[in-house]
Parts: C-alpha cells; structure tokens; sequence
C-alpha cells in the first residue's frame, strides 16, 4: 500500500511500485500512463484477465508505452498469457500474478519465453524463497542471461569391453528433444558416469528417437539436477533428469515415461589417471557412447578408444555427494 512505502524501503532494496513515493508509478488508465510517460515516469498498470475483452485493455496500454504490465488472470491461464507474450514481447515487461511454485514455473515456461517476472501473492516465506530460485533457475534456461552450469568432463579410454547375459535395462523417455552430442550420465560407481547418447541417429532398421537415453541396468546411477545422483529403477514420470553434452553444458528435462525390458548387456570398463571406471548398457548398434569427437556404438568400441565421463571424488548418501566419505565401489 502506498501510506506504506518508506516502512517497505527500509526492508526492500528493490524498486517499488506505487501510486506515491514508488520508483515505478502505478497507473490505473491508459490515459494515465500517457501522463506518466510525458513527464518521464516509469509506469506500471496491473490488468485483472476476466474475459478476452480484457486484451484490450492491454493493447492501450501498449500504445500508451507502459513499461510493465501486471496480469492477474481467472479460470484461463496459459492461453491468456499465450497471447500476452507473443503481443508484448520486446515492447513491454510483461509480469504475472502467482501464488504457488508450480504457478510460477507454470508462466515463466509458456510459450518457452515465459514472462518477464512474477509477481508473488498469498504464499508463505518459504514459498516465496523456492519461487525466487524458480525464477533464476529458469531465467538462466529459458533467455539464457546467464552462463547454464557446466560440468567439467574428463576423457579416459576403453581399456575392455565384454558381453553379458540379459538384464533389466532402461529407457529414460523424455519430454524433451536431444541432439547429437546431448545425453544422460550413467554408470555402475558414482564417482565416474559415462555421457551415453540419446537415440538421435537414424539406422537403416530403426528410426531415431531423440526424446530417450537407453541407460542400462536398473541398479545403475543417473545424474540428476542438484549434482545427485539417482537409481535408475527409482525414476518415474513427471521427475527431472539432467541432459548433458560433450561440453559438459547442462539442462534438466521431464521424465515422460520409464521403459523397463530384458535385454542383452555389455561391460564397458576405462581408464583415467590409473582409476578403472564402469558402464553396463544394451548390447545394440543404436547405444552409443559420446566421444571428444562425436560418438561410436557400444558394439564397436575397441580398447584405446576414448570416452566422456563425468569423475567426482568422495562417496554418496542417498545420492548427495559427501567428498569426505571413502567409498570403494568395484
């Protein structure tokens, strides 16, 4: 409220808007933020999306020049909002109305752009603190503002490979789509995770399939966001994967669909700095394993060949790391 603008300062660095005393002046007409504009007043307007006429509204204050827009929408949504980023983009600063963390992942996703910003109401501390690191976390994806979080992949080389019998491997099915050079981090001890890729590849008996990684035994590690790592056997739809590519750039995806099937496997073990690290994947021509070059078959890997693998020292407790705990894993 506008009496409590200087009480709000001494607690809020940030800019505030307000109808007196606020850096951005809040507007409640077009005809409003004209007056603003002419004497240089940054403005805000905050729009209530009750029906589609309401979208009119928004264009006048888009043809009065308004710095932000503040939605605050019904029953509708992403529709709605749809629409908003796709009439606004470049031109204003589009913010939303929230109130839970799914609410604001929700709108800065939409129509992959997302608004410019959320604004925050009826939500607990806590909420509000996950909601700001929503925010940033998608922020540095989706406008790519920041540097994504790389990991620092080391290459070693097959020193053997060897068939085994069948298993209950894999599939990892994605909401998202990779490229060549994109996978997931697998392998049988924590501490060095092979980069296998997804399925992008056409071959002469099978189409690609650029949503999935097959990533092999059940019982084998992921990487998953936040640095943990994860059974294959626990994930399920709806979680977060890390897809990673050979330049260790990094991005989280949705699980659409975990695909178990009995399957042939072979043991992939190499080396690096005199450390033995291993892989169990399907043995099939259309598994590949990402290389500094670009990627070879399991099938026909040779001793000498190098891979990508993700090394971290220390051990791991239900999959967060603890680099001071000794783990022997064979």
């Amino acid at each position: 409220m506008d009496e409590d603008v200087e009480s709000i300062r001494k607690i809020w660095s940030g800019k505030l808007a307000s109808k007196r005393g606020g850096d951005i002046f809040l507007v409640e007409s077009p005809q409003e933020a004209l007056e603003a504009k002419s004497e240089g007043k940054p403005c805000m307007a905050l729009v209530h999306l009750k029906s589609p006429k309401d979208l009119e509204t928004v264009s006048e204050y888009l043809e009065a020049s308004c710095d932000y827009i503040a939605v605050k929408c019904e029953d509708w949504r992403v529709i709605p909002v749809e629409n908003l980023i796709a009439q606004t983009r470049g031109k204003i600063k589009l913010l939303a109305f929230v109130s839970s963390i799914e609410e604001a992942k929700l709108m800065l996703e939409t129509l992959e752009i997302g608004v410019d910003g959320v604004l925050v109401e009826k939500a607990k501390a806590n909420a509000v603190e996950s909601i700001c690191q929503v925010v940033k976390s998608t922020r540095t994806r989706v406008t790519e503002l920041e540097e994504v979080e790389r990991l620092r992949l080391i290459v070693a080389k097959v020193a053997e490979t060897r068939q085994l019998g069948s298993g209950a491997r894999v599939c990892v099915d994605t909401c998202e789509l990779m490229k060549e050079g994109e996978g997931m981090l697998v392998g049988c001890q924590s501490s060095g995770l092979f980069l296998v890729q997804a399925e992008v590849q056409e071959t002469p008996y099978v189409a690609s399939r650029p949503f999935r990684v097959n990533a092999g035994p059940v019982a084998q590690y992921i990487l998953a966001p936040g640095n943990k790592t994860r059974y294959l056997s626990e994930l399920k739809a709806g979680e977060e994967v890390l897809i990673v590519d050979r330049e260790g750039r990094t991005r989280s995806a949705t699980v659409c669909r975990v695909k178990i099937e009995w399957r042939p496997m072979i043991l992939i073990e190499a080396e690096h700095e005199g450390r033995r690290f291993k892989v169990i994947l399907q043995n099939a021509e259309t598994i590949r394993v990402v290389t500094p070059e670009g990627s070879k078959a399991v099938t026909d890997l040779e001793e000498g060949d190098e891979v990508l693998l993700y090394v971290q020292e220390g051990g791991r407790h239900f999959g967060m790391l603890v680099e001071e705990e000794r783990v022997i894993e064979a």
